[in-house]
């Protein structure tokens, strides 16, 4: 397998629309190539993704509602109960993996539409059109490439940081940054999946390898020390050309 990592991941893994502030050297790029119409690229299938899972997660809220503590004398007690925690993570986990299996197909969607800057191509130009091709091309699965990682991304994510909170019992240290960095790869490499071996350019070798499953693509990253790729907000690069990675 070869040993490179293209200018795709650079511009999206990185920093996706969402995320890449205005002025990083990321957006600038993409404005020098595609104006600034080109940092709204995947924005309507984002959206819509959204929207599912906000609509998703208060359906099942009421669908599921979560019970009420039994009353403790001791308030403090209450509020720092462990039990309490763990059924009101438990509850939010549930509706948090519910609404990422209904928003996920957007989310692909989305991503891929990103991508296209890469190779230039316009194979995703709408959401409905998109939503045909998938079906077409890959079948219902490929509405959940990438769904695994995320949702134990989101998971890993949602109990560190109850109970971190729980026990650390303060604001003084912010221990979703922490978290953050523990859940990151997850998200990448679910990101990673949503794209590979789609038919675009960037999700082709040589701009990256074609992976059997998110284990493997996992494995790649970790043997080459990449997990962490674009976790910062501050330093990112601009895509070089995909000749000078050297092809095994």
């Amino acid at each position: 397998m070869s040993h490179y990592l293209q200018p795709l991941e650079e511009m999206y893994w990185e920093g996706r629309s969402c995320t890449c502030p205005a002025s990083s050297p990321t957006a600038r790029h993409i404005v020098e190539v595609d104006g600034k119409r080109g940092l709204f690229r995947g924005l309507t299938p984002r959206l819509i993704s959204s929207t599912l899972s906000t609509i998703t997660r208060g359906s099942v809220k009421k669908a599921f509602p979560l019970e009420d503590m039994e009353h403790v004398s001791n308030k403090d007690d209450m509020k720092t109960s462990l039990r309490k925690v763990v059924r009101e993570t438990s509850h939010e986990m549930m509706m948090q993996c519910v609404s990422r299996f209904v928003s996920h197909p957007l989310h692909v969607i989305s991503m891929r539409c990103m991508v296209q800057f890469v190779g230039r191509e316009v194979k995703y130009s709408g959401v409905f059109s998109a939503i045909g091709r998938i079906f077409k091309e890959e079948g219902i699965l490929g509405f959940f490439v990438g769904l695994v990682p995320h949702i134990l991304g989101d998971v890993i994510f949602l109990w560190c940081c109850n109970l971190l909170a729980h026990f650390i019992n303060t604001y003084a240290v912010d221990d979703n940054i922490a978290v953050s960095m523990l859940t990151y790869p997850f998200l990448l490499v679910g990101d990673l999946m949503a794209v590979n071996n789609c038919g675009l350019r960037a999700g082709l070798p040589p701009y990256a390898p074609a992976f059997a499953s998110w284990i493997h693509c996992w494995r790649y990253l970790s043997a080459q020390g990449q997990l962490f790729r674009g976790s910062s907000l501050l330093f990112r690069r601009a895509p070089v050309p995909a000749a000078s990675f050297p092809i095994d």
